[in-house]
């Protein structure tokens, strides 16, 4: 079985056929789904999917392209839901950044306090993070060890296949491996995946974004995790039903799920 561990199920190109995309998953071994708590403005969609089916997670948390929505999230409405756990998606995000360089240093100041804001949430109500990197390694590295992140963990979300992130392992992280790791210009992550150890692999899809290869330039959706999993098995040389196996395992011990 697999267990999608970040699928934007509430995003609206699954508004028509979400019973459709369920099924499939499931026609394709995927037993669990966990929805990423990206944007406030949606949180509410995946609360009422997450009670519509058993087997839908959510968390709770802001993008950090979305840090001034911050402010509008009721956290304490949200974090003790039966069905919430975890805090994120949050992290860094220096890939667009607009402006002068004091107007960008300024964003990345922003993005690091509200950061640093969601991992104290996260230590306070006892859940596991959903971290987001991009193109700020060190210093989401940084902040994770400077607030002590270890005390509940998380995953490094699309992990980008940083080595100096690879530290992480020992300090209660594990690591979202999608569609990204059959592309064909994914050389970095390839070469990167055999030195994550086993009990830190995570599978996940990102959906509807990051489509694998056979099906990239569709729409994203849980069932492709099986091309996900076939690819890693291939690259460390495991079968497939380990590797499911596996991550599954992993899944459930840092989301507390059973």
């Amino acid at each position: 079985m697999i267990i999608d561990t970040h699928v934007h199920l509430d995003d609206k190109r699954y508004y028509d056929d979400l019973d459709e995309v369920i099924k499939r998953a499931q026609q394709n071994k995927v037993e669990k789904f966990i929805i990423p708590g990206a944007d406030p403005r949606t949180l509410d969609r995946a609360v009422e999917i997450s009670l519509k089916y058993n087997n839908v997670y959510f968390a709770i948390g802001v993008h950090p392209y979305d840090v001034d929505l911050f402010e509008t999230l009721d956290f304490e409405k949200y974090i003790n839901h039966e069905k919430c756990v975890a805090v994120g998606e949050c992290g860094l995000d220096y890939f667009r950044l607009d402006g002068s360089d004091s107007e960008k240093e300024q964003i990345k100041n922003k993005q690091k306090h509200i950061f640093q804001q969601q991992i104290m949430l996260a230590k306070k109500y006892h859940k596991p993070l959903i971290v987001h990197i991009r193109d700020a390694s060190n210093d989401a590295k940084n902040i994770l060890l400077e607030y002590n992140a270890k005390e509940v963990g998380g995953v490094l979300h699309c992990y980008n296949a940083d080595e100096q992130l690879l530290c992480l392992a020992k300090e209660n992280f594990y690591f979202g491996i999608g569609g990204v790791v059959t592309f064909k210009n994914a050389k970095k992550l390839v070469n990167v995946l055999p030195k994550i150890p086993l009990e830190r692999l995570l599978i996940e899809t990102d959906a509807p974004y990051l489509t694998p290869e056979p099906h990239r330039g569709q729409r994203n959706e849980p069932a492709y995790t099986s091309f996900v999993i076939r690819k890693i098995s291939d690259l460390l040389s495991a079968d497939i039903t380990s590797i499911s196996d596996l991550t599954t395992k992993n899944a459930k011990r840092l989301f507390n799920i059973v």
